[in-house]
């Protein structure tokens, strides 16, 4: 939830371009408060992590904001992993927006190539033509 704006911005993007788009129901939240979601109480008690797999199970798609963060291009976090294990179970589409960072910089890299997401190179446009 670290990129809470450009997920609202990336929202709003997609709906011009005619998509339904979903977001986990805190984000307006975590814009005005960035720690909210490092928040357990909060996260408990809105259950937020069973709230976001329901959006996944009810979605043709998703699409990871991996922006930098940490000093490292195209970060993915642990939270986000796991958005994309259940993703893939569910067969369902995985767009990334930006190139994925070394395995160097993030072991799991490689279990997300082995799920074959597909990756915008930093245009959201490009996720019309999948």
């Amino acid at each position: 939830m670290k990129f809470a704006r450009e997920m609202l911005e990336a929202k709003k993007a997609l709906e011009e371009m005619g998509f339904q788009v979903d977001v986990a129901e805190d984000t307006e939240q975590c814009v005005d408060n960035p720690g909210l979601n490092m928040d357990i109480d909060h996260c408990v008690e809105n259950d937020v992590m069973r709230s976001c797999f329901k959006q996944i199970e009810d979605s043709d798609a998703i699409l990871v904001l991996n922006h930098e963060k940490n000093g490292i291009p195209g970060y993915v976090g642990g939270n986000t992993l796991m958005d994309i294990g259940l993703a893939t179970y569910l067969n369902k589409k995985i767009f990334i927006l930006n190139p994925l960072p070394s395995e160097d910089q993030i072991r799991y890299v490689h279990e997300i190539k082995l799920v074959r997401p597909f990756v915008l190179d930093g245009d959201i446009s490009r996720i019309k033509h999948f």
